[in-house]
């Protein structure tokens, strides 16, 4: 994408741009504390219950190819517009589920929503913003969906404290329908060098085979990690005995300083470049996962938690950024809809890491591993990553 350099204003993009993400992140942080207790209530088994998250992200792996073709055809606008009534629908679903296998579809759908909204916004700024100021647009965009998800359970609890566990999904239902109208002040242009035919995935990963293979490889395990992260310490506060309350602050600590970090992460990362600056946090995330089995207790547990958000705050946006900056722009939704597939097969395999290793041997050998994947992540991005032609 070339740089438009003065021609770019950031309030051309504030509604538009982040409004949608922001508002997602909060339809998501209502959804998920209540998605297992939710199942539960229609009967479901503890386990079955706990296949809620694996649903919900299996909705959005599978959605992100069809996302980019959503994109492709109907452009960033129209395909948030579709997202936000994939996710009111999903709302709906869930709230007037009576079995728990239609309420397991409503949760699909809601996954599904989610691929769409990312794939757009990320599609719209990679469009939008210069090459200079790219890095703290997908910065800020993963920041300001932190802060939805951390705005989404505060409103999800009030509503559920006066009106009972179900009304949470009116609260996803709001926050959808808002993102989808949202998407109206999405500016409508389109690349002109778009192709007559749409790709398909198989040219694609041929095309751009050496990216997937090297970077790509790269994103997966910073998808790994960061997920692996967010169950590595809880798991591991309750392994060494400490109390629930103890355990929410560490995690407190961790989630501050990696939200915190967002916009400065952006600024270093287009100052200094993607590899001085994601190379480096991928390092300090490996140690300080490598180090955490060695805790026993809240002041230890607390510094390697904010090492961890640190490491994780510096990484922000990373997996949108190089996807924008290897994107072709002809190619550029069904590109980033690949990309996203990568990122959350890594993702998805963080925690199953962490679960295989603890079953076959313990919790600390698990977590080492974890650790270990991301020095791995370090190495290859740091061998990999170039700055793409014509940025």
């Amino acid at each position: 994408m070339t740089d438009r350099g003065e021609e770019f204003s950031w309030r051309s993009v504030i509604v538009g741009g982040y409004g949608p993400n922001t508002l997602y992140g909060i339809a998501e942080g209502a959804f998920l504390p209540v998605a297992a207790l939710s199942a539960r209530a229609l009967g479901a088994s503890v386990g079955l219950a706990a296949a809620t998250v694996v649903v919900f992200g299996a909705g959005s792996l599978l959605a992100n190819i069809p996302a980019g073709r959503l994109v492709r055809r109907f452009g960033e606008r129209g395909a948030l517009v579709v997202g936000g009534a994939i996710g009111v629908l999903g709302a709906l679903v869930c709230l007037y589920a009576g079995w728990v296998g239609v309420y397991m579809v409503g949760v699909f759908l809601l996954g599904g929503a989610g691929a769409v909204f990312k794939l757009a916004r990320q599609s719209y700024l990679t469009r939008v913003v210069p090459y200079r100021r790219r890095a703290l647009a997908m910065s800020s965009l993963g920041g300001v969906y932190r802060i939805g998800l951390f705005i989404g359970p505060v409103i999800g609890g009030l509503v559920i404290s006066a009106h009972g566990l179900s009304s949470t999904f009116w609260v996803v239902l709001v926050a959808m329908a808002l993102g989808g109208m949202l998407g109206l002040f999405v500016s409508a242009g389109d690349d002109e060098t778009a192709p007559a035919r749409p790709p398909r995935v198989a040219e694609l990963v041929v095309e751009h085979r050496r990216v997937f293979a090297t970077v790509g490889v790269g994103i997966m395990l910073v998808g790994a990690v960061r997920a692996a992260r967010a169950a590595a310490l809880p798991l591991w506060a309750d392994h060494v005995g400490l109390q629930p309350e103890q355990v929410s602050f560490i995690f407190a600590l961790s989630s501050l300083a990696d939200v915190l970090l967002f916009l400065p992460a952006g600024l270093a990362t287009d100052r200094f470049g993607r590899r001085a600056v994601s190379v480096p946090a991928m390092l300090l995330t490996g140690v300080s996962l490598i180090a955490l089995p060695a805790t026993h207790s809240v002041a230890t547990m607390s510094v390697i938690a904010v090492l961890l958000g640190i490491g994780n705050g510096f990484t922000a946006g990373i997996i949108q950024i190089l996807g924008a900056d290897y994107a072709p722009a002809h190619q550029r939704a069904e590109f980033l809809s690949l990309w996203r597939v990568l990122a959350d097969i890594g993702m998805l395999s963080g925690p199953g890491l962490i679960s295989a290793v603890a079953a076959a041997a313990a919790l600390g050998p698990a977590i080492l591993a974890v650790g270990t994947a991301g020095l791995a992540g370090a190495v290859a991005l740091q061998l990999s990553l170039r700055r793409p032609p014509g940025t």
